[in-house]
C-alpha cells in the first residue's frame, strides 16, 4: 500500500517547513525583543545672524600724518581692522554698495580701500590726481567716481580699478559737490556757487552773497552738460544763494539743493531736467497739481519768496541756514539741519502715482534742537523707519533726539567733543547712531532702543569723518557723498562770535588730545 509512505513524506515536509518558520520567528523575535531607541540630537537654532554692517572711521593723528581707516563691527562695537591710508585725508566717502571707501589726501592722491574685516595696508589702492587739481568733494555711485574740482571749475570723472582720471566736464564756478542716484541714472548734477569766494564767505556771511548758485545736469552716458539750472528765479530776490549741499530722493525723480544764504531748498525735477516748476493743472483723477521749485525754511524766506508751506509758518524761525539733509524713503520726507537757526526742518516731499508733487508736498515742520538758542546742528540722520532723527549739535557737544511723528524733542544727550557728523544704521532689534567730533579721537555710539550713549570707541587720531556701510542692514549705502569743511559747510569747530574764519583755519583738523 502506498498511502502510508506518501503521508509520512508529506508530514515530514510539513514539520520541516514549520521548523523553519519557527526558527525565523525566533530570530526575528530575538532581534526585536529589546527596544533600541535611535537618538537624533536637536541642535538649538539660536538667534538669527546679525546683518553685516560696519561703521567706517577715517582719522588723522595730525594734519600731515598718514590717515587711519578703522572698521568697527555693528553687532559688537568691536574694532575689526585698522590700516594706514594716505597722508592728511581731507574728504571721505563710501560707495553705494557699502564695500569701498575713498579718501582725498593732502598729497594729491586718492586712496581706495575695501570695507572688510580683512583690511590691510597691502591691499590699498592709490591713484594720483592731476598736480594742479583742487578736489573738494567725492561722489561714489555703484560704478565710477566723481570729484568736484575747483581747478578749472570742472567735474572730474574717474573710472576703472583703481580709479583713474577719464575726463573733466566743465561746470559752473566753484563746484562744491556732485550728486546723483546711487545706481547709475540718466543725470548727475554738479552744484556750483557761481561766485569767486575765498571758500568761507558762505560760512562767515552767507546772506551777503550776490548771486544764485547753479545746478549743471551731466548726462552719464555722454559726460556732457545738458542743462544749466539756476537755483533761484532770474528776477526778484535771490533765492538760491550759497548752495552747500544736495540730496536725491530714493526714486531719483527729485533733487534737493540746500541754499544756506537764502534759507531755501531748490527742487529739481530730474524727469524734466528743470526746476520743479509748472502751471497748475488737473491730473487724470481730477486733482489739482502744483509744483514747488523753492521750499522756504524760515519766515524771512517765506516773505522773500512769497511761498507759504501748506501748513503755514507756525514754529518757523526767522533764520535757518541749511547745511545738511537726509531723504527718508519710508516717509518721503526731507529732514534738514539748519545750522544758523538751531532747528531742523521736516518737509513732506511725497509724489503722487503719476510722479507729480502730491497735495501735501512742501508741508514743513520746524523743530528747535539742543539746549540753547545756538546749538549749531551741523548734521542730522534719520532712522530707516522714519521714526526719529538725531542732530549733531556742534556748539553744545550734544545730540538731540527728535520724534518725527509728533515733531517733538524726546531728549538731548551729551557726547564727547564738538560733533560735526552723525550717521545711523537700523539693523536687528535696534539701531545705532555714530557721532564723530573732529576735536576728539573717540567715536560715540548711541543705542536707539533706549536712546542712550552705549559706548565710545577710541581710534588713532582725531576723526575726519564717519560713514556706515548700510542704513538698514539689507540694501546699500545712500550716504555716498563726502562733506569737507568750508564753502558753506560748517568748519571743524563751531564759530566764535564776531570772528572771521579763514579757509585754512576752517579746514585744519585739531590736534588729537586723547
Amino acid at each position: 500500500m502506498r498511502l502510508l509512505p506518501i503521508d509520512f513524506r508529506r508530514a515530514r515536509s510539513l514539520w520541516i517547513h514549520a521548523g523553519a518558520a519557527v526558527g525565523i520567528a525566533v530570530f526575528v523575535a530575538g532581534c526585536g525583543s529589546v527596544y533600541r531607541p535611535v537618538v537624533t540630537p536637536i541642535n538649538p537654532s539660536g538667534p538669527p545672524a546679525q546683518p553685516s554692517s560696519y561703521a567706517v572711521v577715517v582719522s588723522a593723528p595730525s594734519p600731515t600724518a598718514p590717515g587711519i581707516a578703522t572698521i568697527i563691527d555693528y553687532s559688537g562695537d568691536t574694532v575689526m581692522a585698522v590700516s594706514p591710508i594716505g597722508p592728511g585725508p581731507t574728504s571721505f566717502t563710501v560707495d553705494e554698495t557699502g564695500t569701498t571707501g575713498y579718501t582725498i589726501n593732502s598729497d594729491g592722491t586718492l586712496t581706495n580701500f575695501q570695507i572688510s574685516t580683512q583690511l590691510q595696508a597691502k591691499n590699498l589702492e592709490y591713484s594720483t590726481l592731476a598736480s594742479n587739481s583742487e578736489p573738494l568733494n567725492l561722489f561714489s555711485p555703484s560704478a565710477g567716481l566723481w570729484l568736484a574740482d575747483l581747478q578749472g571749475n570742472v567735474a572730474d570723472v574717474l573710472t576703472g580699478y583703481p580709479e583713474t582720471f577719464k575726463l573733466a566736464v566743465p561746470v559752473g564756478v566753484n563746484p562744491i559737490m556732485i550728486v546723483g542716484p546711487g545706481l547709475i541714472g540718466q543725470h548727475d548734477y554738479a552744484i556750483s556757487q557761481d561766485s569767486d569766494s575765498d571758500g568761507v564767505d558762505c560760512n562767515n556771511s552767507p546772506t551777503a552773497a550776490t548771486v544764485n548758485g547753479e545746478a549743471d545736469s551731466i548726462e552719464t552716458t555722454t559726460y556732457t552738460v545738458s542743462a544749466r539750472i539756476p537755483l533761484g528765479p532770474a528776477t526778484g530776490p535771490l533765492l538760491g544763494k550759497c548752495p552747500v549741499y544736495a540730496v536725491v530722493s530714493a526714486d531719483a525723480k527729485r533733487f534737493f539743493v540746500l541754499n544756506r544764504g537764502s534759507d531755501t531748498v531748490t527742487v529739481i525735477n530730474s524727469q524734466d531736467n528743470t526746476l520743479d516748476s509748472c502751471t497748475p493743472f488737473v491730473d487724470q483723477t481730477g486733482q489739482l497739481v502744483t509744483c514747488h521749485p523753492i521750499l522756504p525754511l524760515s519766515t524771512t524766506a517765506v516773505t522773500a519768496s512769497g511761498i507759504t508751506p501748506p501748513n503755514g509758518t507756525a514754529g518757523m524761525a526767522a533764520t535757518a541756514g541749511p547745511v545738511y539733509a537726509e531723504y527718508n524713503q519710508a516717509t518721503s520726507q526731507l529732514v534738514v539741519a539748519n545750522y544758523d537757526g538751531g532747528t531742523i526742518s521736516v518737509i513732506d516731499v511725497s509724489l503722487d502715482q503719476y510722479g507729480n508733487d502730491s497735495p501735501t508736498f512742501g508741508t514743513t515742520f520746524t523743530i528747535p534742537v539742543g539746549n540753547t538758542s545756538t546749538p549749531y546742528p551741523a548734521s542730522v540722520t534719520v532712522l530707516a523707519d522714519g521714526s526719529r532723527a538725531y542732530t549733531a549739535n556742534q556748539a553744545e557737544q550734544t545730540v538731540t533726539v527728535v520724534n518725527l511723528s509728533s515733531h517733538t524733542v524726546e531728549k538731548t544727550l551729551s557726547v564727547v567733543g564738538h560733533p560735526r557728523t552723525v550717521v545711523s544704521t537700523q539693523n536687528s532689534l535696534y539701531g545705532k547712531i555714530y557721532v564723530a567730533s573732529p576735536d576728539s579721537p573717540y567715536l560715540t555710539i548711541l543705542r536707539t532702543d533706549l536712546d542712550i550713549v552705549d559706548t565710545t570707541v577710541l581710534v588713532e587720531g582725531n576723526i575726519v569723518d564717519v560713514r556706515v556701510s548700510t542704513q538698514n542692514g539689507t540694501s546699500g549705502n545712500t550716504n555716498n557723498t563726502s562733506r569737507i569743511p568750508g564753502y558753506g559747510q560748517p568748519c571743524y569747530l563751531p564759530p566764535v562770535s564776531g570772528q572771521t574764519v579763514t579757509l585754512t583755519a576752517c579746514q585744519t583738523l585739531p590736534v588729537a588730545t586723547p
